[in-house]
């Protein structure tokens, strides 16, 4: 084995974590309730599901239970991926759109079905060790007892709350006292965590056919939404075959449409037509790549 040059060309540098057991996230709190899943004798994917749901409660500004998820996974002989996105409401006709001239970006017109959670029963039942709910713990317990709002997310939460603020049900349950969490205060979410319990305890169901679903029928309904509860019982996560693009001796996976992926592979075809190894290292050119041959 070729010896490690830790010397390392830039100003800043960012040290390896040496270690036999790594969980990495944008936030301290979701990467310890990973961790803990390994001290309970957890593998990798009870590991990255608490991370995951975790991350919904202590990073509500790009996660949560509302959201989709896309999983590749290796299992030490085969690829796998999951698609856990969720499909549109039935009621979503070109007729309801009509007129408009881009997609609404807040509100129900905005949400299609909830595919996080099927995504975490599914992981959980095929490669999972834990019981399910045992991934629900540090997350219930933040949402619950609160946790320190990080200044990055504090930042972020306040840059998003004005555009949010009047779409029903965010300032009740995102908000203290008519404005965003600072940096630093502890938030509750006492609503969050009682979702986050039905859903530990009934393995999602409740989340797609039970109180939850019904729950969140009934206020689509009540603000103008198209969401129903057909809408939710009739989704599934689907395991898929990744797609596969070959570059310069390596080979790229990503989840098929309708997740993104496949632009990172088509950006690799294209970049076969450079010969990008003539280029200087770190060069305009290098990095922007020229348009002309």
């Amino acid at each position: 084995m070729t010896p490690f040059d830790w010397k390392f060309p830039y100003h800043s540098q960012r040290m390896p974590v040496l270690a036999r057991n790594v969980v990495a996230t944008s936030q301290p709190l979701a990467a310890q309730a990973g961790l803990s899943m390994l001290m309970k004798g957890g593998n990798a994917v009870d590991a990255a599901l608490a991370t995951a749901i975790t991350l919904a409660v202590v990073e509500p500004t790009g996660n949560g239970i509302g959201s989709d998820a896309f999983a590749i996974l290796w299992d030490g002989g085969k690829l796998h991926g999951l698609d856990g996105s969720g499909r549109s409401p039935a009621a979503w006709t070109p007729e309801r759109f009509k007129g408009r001239s881009a997609m609404p970006a807040t509100g129900w017109d905005s949400v299609t079905v909830p595919g996080a959670v099927s995504a975490w029963v599914a992981l959980s039942d095929r490669f999972g060790k834990l019981p399910f709910a045992d991934l629900f713990e540090p997350a219930i317990r933040y949402a619950s007892d609160g946790f320190m709002v990080s200044p990055v997310i504090a930042r972020l939460w306040a840059r998003q709350a004005p555009s949010l603020e009047k779409v029903p049900g965010f300032a009740e349950h995102l908000m203290v006292s008519g404005r965003a969490p600072a940096a630093g205060e502890r938030f509750t979410a006492p609503a969050h965590a009682r979702a986050l319990k039905r859903i530990a305890e009934t393995k999602g169901q409740a989340f797609y056919t039970g109180d939850l679903a019904e729950n969140m029928a009934a206020h689509a309904r009540k603000h103008g939404g198209a969401l129903t509860v057909a809408d939710l019982a009739q989704h599934k996560a689907n395991w898929v075959e990744p797609l596969a693009q070959d570059y310069r001796g390596y080979t790229l996976y990503e989840i098929p449409p309708n997740g993104q992926g496949i632009a990172a592979q088509m950006a690799l075809g294209i970049l076969e037509g450079f010969d990008l190894a003539a280029l200087p290292v770190d060069s305009a050119d290098a990095c922007i790549c020229r348009s002309k041959r």
